[in-house]
Parts: C-alpha cells; sequence; structure tokens
C-alpha cells in the first residue's frame, strides 16, 4: 500500500469514526481523541488530516452530502414512470440511511448547525422531490389538482420526519413505515390512469434489498404484524 492509499483510508476512518461519536455523543460532547482513537490512529495522525473538531464536523457532512446527491441521481433520470421513480427514491434513502452512519450524522449535524452550517444537506433532496415531481406533471401523471409545489412540501415534510424519528428508532426506516406512507400519498397523487400501476413498496430492484426488511418497527413491534397497524399508527402521528 503506498503512502497516498493510507492517507486515504487513514482519512475515510477518521470520518467514520467522527459520524459514530458525533451520532452517539453529540458535537458538542465527541472529543478529538474519541475519534482518533475510534479510527485507530494517533491525535498527530488527526491533526494532520483535520484542523480541528470544526474540520472533522465538515468532513462528515461533505461525504453525506456526496453519498446523497448520488443517491438522488439514480432516480432522478430514467425510463417509467416519475411518480415510481420517487416512490423508488425515498425507499433508497431510507436503505442508505439505515446503513450509513456518515449520512445519518451529516444530516444530523447540518441540521442542528452546530459546528457551523456551510451547506445544506437537504437542498439536493428537495431539487430531487420537486424535479420528479414536476416530470410527473408534464407526462400526466398526477391527478386533477395536485401541483408539484404543493405535493413536494408533503413529501419532504413526511420523509424528513421519517428521519428525525429514525434517530431514537430505526425501525422507522424499514420498508413498511415507507409502504405505509405511500399507500396513504399515492391514490391522492396519481391520476387515475395510473391506477394499480404503482408500488408502493418500491420497484422490485429496490424493494428487493431495502434494508431494514423484517426489523422491529417503531417501538420495537415486529414487521410481520404490523401492516394494518403501521397505517393506523400514521393516521395518528
Amino acid at each position: 500500500m503506498t503512502k497516498q492509499d493510507r492517507a486515504v483510508r487513514t482519512r475515510l476512518a477518521l470520518i467514520r469514526s467522527a459520524a459514530e461519536r458525533f451520532e452517539a455523543r453529540g458535537y458538542v460532547r465527541a472529543s478529538l481523541a474519541e475519534i482518533s482513537a475510534g479510527a485507530g490512529v494517533s491525535s498527530g495522525a488527526l491533526h494532520f488530516h483535520f484542523a480541528n473538531k470544526a474540520a472533522v464536523a465538515d468532513a462528515v457532512e461533505h461525504a453525506a452530502e456526496d453519498a446523497l446527491r448520488e443517491a438522488a441521481a439514480r432516480h432522478q433520470h430514467g425510463d417509467g414512470s416519475a411518480l415510481q421513480r420517487l416512490v423508488d427514491v425515498t425507499h433508497h434513502l431510507a436503505r442508505l440511511l439505515c446503513a450509513d452512519v456518515v449520512v445519518r450524522a451529516g444530516l444530523r449535524l447540518n441540521a442542528e448547525q452546530a459546528a457551523g452550517r456551510v451547506r445544506d444537506l437537504r437542498l439536493g433532496w428537495r431539487e430531487c422531490v420537486l424535479g420528479l415531481l414536476a416530470e410527473a406533471e408534464r407526462g400526466g401523471e398526477l391527478a386533477a389538482g395536485v401541483t408539484p409545489q404543493r405535493t413536494s412540501a408533503v413529501v419532504l415534510a413526511a420523509t424528513t420526519g421519517i428521519e428525525v424519528l429514525a434517530r431514537e428508532d430505526h425501525g422507522w426506516l424499514a420498508r413498511p413505515s415507507l409502504t405505509d406512507l405511500w399507500q396513504l400519498l399515492l391514490p391522492c397523487l396519481a391520476a387515475p390512469c395510473l391506477a394499480g400501476t404503482l408500488d408502493p413498496a418500491g420497484s422490485p430492484s429496490v424493494g428487493s434489498s431495502s434494508a431494514g426488511s423484517g426489523q422491529a418497527g417503531p417501538g420495537g413491534r415486529a414487521d410481520g404484524g404490523r401492516a394494518e397497524a403501521g397505517r393506523a399508527g400514521l393516521a395518528l402521528r
């Protein structure tokens, strides 16, 4: 392994370790000593890559931003229904949040503005949702009276709420939670010509590998018996 390869690996290990500490302890309580120890390197190695804790936090946010942008890009352009791709990208995002501590920590840091906000990680998500809904409108996929602007606000509020709730219970990121959401929304959003053609659980290529499938749902309920309970719960929350 070259010196450059080692440096890249060390930097990535520090970013992941920082994300784990920021998620577990928060920005203020997480220490540089904990971050370097978690990455298995010395404090000197950490300071070679980052001047201070704010710089580490910025690197976590930047890595999260890259991952979110890549996830959105996979579904923004393509063949088939734009509404189905919108459903699919929300499942993809939930899977990413469940699997990647850097994305979770980056979003949390960004929302709390703890380290001084230099970017808006949710901007790309807003643009993705609005873009897909605008495409759906152009393609005649939206029901009469449904507009991309108003609908995007609902989708953004719902998905952001799920992300925030999942900070305490990753069961909110399980596939049934988003499936329940789309089972409620799609009949209101989709044009009658699309009835029965959209899958709220996501396309097969997305749903077959969904993270969180089979996990306990919010409050510790097993997914196997919560289809109806989940729908009722969403109506109350």
